[in-house]
């Protein structure tokens, strides 16, 4: 399998960085990890393109795997205000990696014979929706505070006009919003480099 190594490889690469980057805040709403995660559904785009979408899960899991021990690092350095990962950070951002990545390979799967660029596309749109829904929600929803009743996320759900300009809702609903948009701009921006690694590797693009 020519691209599973790359691919696994790149996967890690992103998730790593992604895991260091959420630390340092871009502006009110995002973090520099929100620029590099959204990489990740290209990788395992690319990997179903050229492998299938056996390759892709192997490349998905080995991400999972990485993304488990960078959450486990991460519980275990004190920030100012606690462990630098918490629980319900911790389970969210895996939870919300496996299952839209997986959903990613799904949709890919389904429309992989059409137009080159409707598969990357639309799986990519589907599971970064489902991503920041899960994680976002688990991570910081008032609703789930018994998942660890320890963990203030009251900054989080304390009421803000929505991107600082909209009506009032959560905090951590704004946050959501913003991560959810910049994956939307950059599934459009990865077709290029999808649709160039693709015909430089030699696979039929549909």
């Amino acid at each position: 399998m020519r691209i599973l190594i790359p691919g696994v490889l790149a996967m890690t690469a992103i998730v790593v960085a992604s895991n260091i980057l959420v630390q340092y805040p871009l502006g009110t709403f995002l973090t520099w990890g929100a620029l590099t995660y959204p990489f990740a559904f290209l990788v395992t785009d690319l990997t179903n393109r050229l492998e299938g979408p056996v390759a892709a899960r192997r490349v998905v899991l080995a991400g999972f795997a990485v993304g488990i021990v960078c959450s486990f690092i991460g519980t275990q350095i004190m920030g100012e205000f606690g462990p630098l990962v918490t629980f319900r950070i911790a389970l969210g951002s895996g939870l919300a990696f496996l299952c839209a990545q997986l959903l990613d390979i799904a949709v890919f799967n389904r429309l992989r014979e059409g137009s080159w660029w409707k598969a990357p596309l639309m799986s990519t749109l589907f599971s970064s929706t489902l991503d920041t829904a899960i994680f976002f929600t688990t991570a910081f929803s008032a609703t789930l505070v018994f998942l660890e009743p320890a963990n203030d996320v009251s900054w989080a759900t304390a009421a803000a006009p929505l991107l600082g300009v909209g009506p009032e809702a959560p905090f951590w609903v704004s946050l959501a919003v913003g991560d959810w948009l910049i994956k939307l701009l950059l599934a459009l921006v990865a077709l290029l480099p999808f649709r160039l690694a693709v015909a430089k590797l030699g696979a039929k693009v549909a």
